[in-house]
């Protein structure tokens, strides 16, 4: 195990840091599992794991959009990748997005490391942030982590709360105008539908489902932020 690796994780969000991006967690990989390559080639040990809490990246990223003269499909995903590649040239590491293929379980990475649970809504539920987060990128490093930088990484530790768990109205699930959300999971088409038709004009500033859950208000995505994502899955 390199010396270096705490060292690292310093380095690596410093150098997101003026984007408004961050580290979110990190987690070493099991020597058996199915693991993407790592900069040298061979499975990575570790990986880091970044992205937003709440929208502070978003006047940086706004700032940029407006700077493109030829504006591209995914901006926010070219954004972030640019980004993280900087961090990646920091640290030695390699850039893995997760529209990347073949995909890599983001989602099951973020519940190792951080032991998050999935909302109703199949968001992540994060204790503090509520649904107001996202995991952007990935850092692949060729080397292990040590276990003081994982504890840094991945505060709180331990067993925690899921609000979900505790909360008997649901009303995220209420909230949406077309019940997308049931036990048998996320309704595409009837979302997708309902937001390409005029009744759903309100979907298109925001979705009502995600801004219903009263967790994490404080770290509530902007309605400007919230539009833009509504209409990057609207198409």
């Amino acid at each position: 195990m390199p010396s270096r690796v705490g060292s690292r994780v310093d380095r690596a969000a410093a150098a997101l840091a003026p984007s408004g991006l961050v580290l979110r967690g990190g987690m070493n990989f099991a020597p058996d599992e199915p693991r993407p390559p790592g900069p040298g080639g061979a499975p990575a040990a570790a990986v880091l794991l970044v992205g937003n809490a709440g929208a502070g990246y978003w006047p940086v990223f706004a700032q940029w959009r407006r700077a493109q003269t030829d504006p591209p499909a995914e901006p926010l995903d070219l954004w972030s990748r640019e980004v993280i590649a900087r961090a990646a040239a920091e640290i030695g590491a390699r850039v893995l997005m997760p529209n990347d293929r073949p995909f890599a379980p983001f989602q099951q990475w973020a519940m190792r490391a951080l032991r998050l649970k999935p909302s109703p809504l199949g968001l992540l539920m994060h204790p503090r942030l509520g649904l107001w987060h996202a995991f952007r990128g990935a850092l692949l490093l060729d080397d292990a982590l040590s276990r003081r930088a994982l504890r840094r990484l991945n505060r709180p530790r331990g067993r925690t709360r899921h609000p979900c768990d505790h909360c008997a109205d649901k009303p995220c699930l209420r909230g949406c105008p077309v019940a997308a959300y049931g036990a048998d999971g996320f309704a595409h088409a009837a979302c997708l539908s309902h937001l390409r038709s005029a009744a759903g004009a309100g979907c298109t500033r925001l979705c009502l489902a995600r801004d219903a859950c009263p967790q994490g208000r404080g770290w509530r995505y902007p309605d400007a932020v919230q539009a833009f994502h509504q209409r990057a899955f609207a198409g």
